[in-house]
């Protein structure tokens, strides 16, 4: 498959699907999400919940790293979906995890009445990034 040969809309299908899957039994905040790959691939996240809530998985870093342990290493689009009023986006460690592994990702927000397309970049501004670990010349 070529790049971005998948629909929006299928995109949205296959983050709604799988959101069914969530395990959010403490907040019965389901979330889904379909992560489309260069190759044309798709991995798919819902959120899984712990009683220790910080070590709560989001739904669109269960997609990423299920794309990252199969070697995928390219990423174009996710799509992320939720029962909100207005599209939801990613939580702030999602975003944060997804610009370091796709800078230049589209970000899908879908709700059920409508959905929004914004970069990783306008999510989350002055991301922190590989060139803070690079060594400075300080004289």
């Amino acid at each position: 498959m070529s790049a971005s040969s998948h629909s929006i809309e299928h995109l949205l299908a296959e983050a709604w699907r799988v959101r069914e899957q969530a395990c959010a039994r403490y907040s019965n905040f389901a979330v889904g999400a379909c992560l489309e790959c260069a190759d044309g691939s798709l991995f798919l996240g819902c959120n899984v919940e712990s009683s220790s809530y910080g070590l709560t998985c989001c739904a669109e870093r269960v997609a990423l790293f299920s794309a990252l342990a199969a070697g995928q290493r390219e990423f174009l689009r996710v799509a992320v979906v939720a029962e909100t009023p207005e599209p939801c986006p990613p939580c702030g460690a999602c975003r944060q995890v997804l610009f370091d592994y796709a800078p230049t990702l589209q970000v899908i927000l879908g709700n059920r009445e409508s959905h929004l397309i914004r970069g990783i970049g306008e999510l989350l501004p002055l991301g922190f990034h590989d060139d803070y670990f690079r060594r400075q010349d300080r004289s």
